[in-house]
């Protein structure tokens, strides 16, 4: 479904180590409200859903938050 190339979108030079700025990013990608708690809600939230458009809907967002950038 997913094709993986390990090669970032934008070129970068890391010039100094930022540990605050590291910390954030890390909180935004696996904190309480980051990518990762986003994508498990969205899957659960799945199954109490009434029709199966809603279903679909939240596991196609669900599993799009899945995927790395």
């Amino acid at each position: 479904m997913w094709v993986y190339s390990k090669k970032l979108q934008y070129p970068i030079a890391i010039r100094s180590k930022d540990l605050s700025m590291a910390k954030y990013i890390i909180t935004q990608f696996g904190g309480p409200n980051g990518e990762l708690a986003a994508s498990t809600r969205y899957i659960t939230q799945r199954y109490t859903m009434p029709d199966d458009k809603g279903k679909a809907l939240l596991t196609d967002i669900g599993t799009e938050e899945y995927v790395p950038l």
